[in-house]
């Protein structure tokens, strides 16, 4: 099986005489992906011990045995982590499909399975003999894991894709108490979306105009936004409760508002401005419907003020849908 994996977008041959080596050898790097997904898989192994000495005790119910099954069931994070990073990386940039065609239904089986196991009370005659199957498939995956997968993400991925892993990497939750290490070469690297001629590169990706524009407008709430001068910067558009008209824009904000209602509107700046808030949720009936105002500062990665977002979303639905 894995023979048919080699194959590479470009037609090149890469050199697998290496390769668990070379595995090896990332894995020691504290910080780097293969060092946290070695950490995660040593302590799996730990649990699928305890777990499989519970199971070996005659008198252990399925409510026994749960506690350490819902720590293993974080390998939901691990798993998580390479269906999103590591296979569809594999296939599409590299022509390797076989992880993904196979590894990540195995991890969804696991998953599943063990959320299935977790719901069974101790009335269900085969429990323990399905737990001890999955205890297998987790030891196994590891084996994949270390022999296989790993050893193919050494040889093919670059220093710098290692690194757009380890940056993406840190919007998952720790997975089974395994702490998240920083990697010193990786850390000053921030990955950013190649754009075309014209379009708008941001950190999550990049759109033309056109398309952003489309999408603020599909949003089913409107959307304002007020600069950091209190200054009228955007809405979007469509029918709003609340209307916008487009001579506001570059106007002060508060020349937008009634008298009775200006201090309110200076006061929750002034409280974003001075990090005193950073969102104050507002409801209220508007033309006879529930309706949920939402203000919220703007603020860069240092939490220095940027402005004002107010966001007004119709609520009806949701009173509709609880008054069934």
């Amino acid at each position: 099986m894995e023979k048919n994996w080699n194959q590479t977008d470009a037609g090149r041959q890469p050199d697998y005489s290496n390769k668990r080596e070379r595995a090896a050898t990332l894995a020691k790097i504290p910080g780097h992906p293969l060092h946290t997904f070695t950490m995660e898989n040593e302590r799996l192994r730990e649990l699928l011990a305890e777990a499989e000495q519970k199971l070996r005790e005659e008198s252990t119910a399925p409510e026994e045995a749960g506690p350490v099954f819902e720590k293993i069931r974080e390998i939901s994070i691990h798993y998580a982590k390479k269906g999103d990073l590591i296979y569809p990386h594999l296939k599409v940039k590299y022509g390797i499909a076989g992880p993904s065609d196979l590894m990540w239904t195995d991890d969804d089986e696991i998953r599943d399975e063990l959320s299935r196991l977790l719901r069974k009370e101790s009335g269900d005659a085969d429990w323990k003999e399905r737990a001890c199957k999955i205890l297998k498939c987790m030891s196994d995956m590891i084996m994949k894991e270390e022999q296989v997968l790993f050893p193919i993400c050494a040889v093919n991925f670059t220093e710098e894709e290692w690194m757009g892993i380890y940056q993406d990497s840190k919007d998952y939750d720790k997975c089974l108490g395994i702490e998240k290490e920083i990697w010193e070469q990786a850390e000053p690297l921030q990955v950013t979306a190649a754009g075309e001629e014209g379009e708008i590169v941001m950190p999550g990706g990049h759109m033309s105009v056109e398309q952003l524009t489309a999408l603020l407008n599909t949003i089913p709430m409107e959307i304002t936004f007020i600069d950091a001068d209190n200054i009228n910067r955007f809405f979007n558009e469509g029918p709003k409760a609340f209307k916008r008209p487009k001579m506001a824009i570059d106007r002060e904000v508060f020349s937008c508002h009634p008298p009775k209602i200006e201090p309110l509107v200076r006061k929750i700046i002034d409280d974003f401005r001075n990090d005193r808030k950073d969102s104050v949720p507002i409801w209220m009936e508007k033309n006879g419907r529930t309706t949920l105002v939402t203000y919220m500062a703007v603020r860069d990665e240092k939490r220095r003020y940027l402005g004002t977002a107010e966001f007004v979303q119709d609520m009806e639905f949701l009173k509709q849908h609880f008054e069934k």
